[in-house]
């Protein structure tokens, strides 16, 4: 692809965090995961939540005579750092393990992946460098990436065209739009109480920085100039009450509610689609696809590769067999066949590859039943997002604790309990706290 992927600007900067004394600190690692007999093969705990991940492990098997995944399918992407968690502190975490370019540090600092450089680095000109970069610290490579990450509105083009509304090019737009809406009794957004990535991706959009290297520490500042220019947008979405509140627990409700007209946007990659087209009954051929609100005056901006979107297949560092853990995550993102599995929003989970040249994929990640004749616009926007990624956010050691936290405070956002300032404000004592206490040195 030709764009310029954050990956490898979090890579350097986790690698610069490792390279300095007192930035990161480690725990022991569990005892093996993954077994064999002598007449059988090799078999691979294996854990995910994307769609068609089964079917994919399914043709590797078949494939396959010394290595099988025995594969488990997590809820999700959040519930996935919590059991992981577990099973580190347990010693019994699987070899393999689907997860986001975000907690790639987090877990290297933990100890618990293993260092897969010698097995997959032959591989590495098959792989967008970017993408690569995702599963890399300090040049060792902990994993392969499998997807790439175009971000994007899809928003209900019958309603903005019933209500006299083109697609907002601007947050500024948005938020009149929003109100607009509202006469109408339809939302323009969700803000769901348990998922505070809004908040992250508007900062980072916004140019925030709430983790860097400063000399020899980490530096935190959750309250700079973009992250509260970001605020101000999205509490003045609260307080007009702009957006639903319904949580992706009952994931089956908020995809009726966008069925139904209830809301009218998201901002989302490729594969939240395979979520719309398997729950969808009604607004088929409703839907359009336009480029991400930028704020007023500045050019156009995609947020970089967070939980919304970029994944790595991780091999732990308790896996008894490495290399062949390694070899299956290079075959599932590499095998034409899988790779195509998992970029349909009907078949998998409607991701963008990782592969070097994955243009191509575009018409199958996105759904030309979702869009009808929106469809062929709507690929020039995905692929044009991937050229507007912001390059300058880096990942914090204790990513994965803090944006548990924050999940709290963002519940009592959305209900209006406290400010997003407030929240910010907590943030950023906390994290500096949360540093210190694990020996991490930080300055706030």
């Amino acid at each position: 692809m030709n764009f310029t992927s954050p990956r490898r600007r979090f890579a350097r900067a986790a690698a610069a965090g490792l390279a300095l004394t007192g930035l990161l600190t480690a725990c022991g690692s569990g005892s093996d995961s993954g077994d064999s007999d002598a007449s059988g093969p090799v078999t691979l705990p294996f854990w995910g939540w994307a769609n068609g991940q089964d079917k994919v492990v399914a043709a590797f098997n078949a494939s396959h005579k010394d290595i099988r995944l025995k594969y488990t399918k997590v809820t999700d992407q959040l519930t996935m750092q919590k059991q992981l968690t577990n099973a580190v502190k347990a010693g019994n975490a699987p070899c393999l393990v689907q997860n986001t370019a975000e907690y790639v540090t987090s877990w290297v600092s933990q100890d618990a992946l293993a260092d897969i450089t010698q097995y997959v680095e032959s591989s590495r000109s098959k792989f967008n460098q970017g993408s690569w970069a995702s599963a890399e610290v300090q040049g060792k490579m902990y994993g392969v990436p499998t997807s790439s990450a175009p971000n994007f509105t899809i928003y209900r083009a019958d309603l903005f065209k019933k209500y006299g509304l083109r697609a907002p090019a601007t947050w500024d737009e948005f938020i009149a739009a929003g109100k607009e809406l509202k006469k109408h009794d339809v939302k323009i957004t969700n803000y769901a109480g348990e998922d505070p990535s809004t908040l992250e991706v508007l900062a980072m959009q916004a140019g925030a920085h709430w983790y860097a290297i400063d000399g020899n520490a980490w530096k935190v500042d959750f309250q700079d100039p973009g992250t509260l220019k970001a605020a101000e947008v999205i509490q003045e979405i609260i307080d007009n009450d702009l957006n639903s509140k319904l949580s992706f627990a009952d994931y089956a409700a908020v995809q009726r509610n966008y069925d139904n007209g209830g809301t009218a946007t998201r901002q989302i990659s490729t594969w939240q689609m395979a979520g719309m087209v398997a729950n969808f009954t009604k607004s088929f051929g409703d839907w359009a696809v336009a480029p991400w609100p930028t704020f007023t005056g500045e050019a156009a901006k995609t947020p970089a590769p967070t939980n919304l979107t970029g994944s790595v297949n991780l091999v732990t560092k308790g896996c008894a067999h490495k290399e062949q853990a390694a070899e299956a995550a290079l075959w599932m993102s590499t095998n034409t066949g899988a790779v195509k599995t998992m970029a349909s929003p009907e078949t998998g989970n409607g991701v963008m590859p990782a592969l070097a040249n994955s243009d191509t994929y575009v018409p199958e990640a996105i759904s030309e039943k979702l869009l009808g004749s929106n469809y062929q616009p709507a690929q020039q926007v995905v692929k044009d997002s991937l050229g507007t990624v912001t390059t300058d956010w880096t990942f914090g050691p204790n990513w994965t604790a803090m944006f548990t936290e924050m999940q709290a405070g963002w519940a009592k956002v959305v209900n209006k309990e406290q400010k997003v300032t407030d929240l910010l404000a907590h943030m950023q004592q906390w994290t500096v706290n949360d540093l210190k206490s694990r020996g991490i040195s930080v300055k706030g």
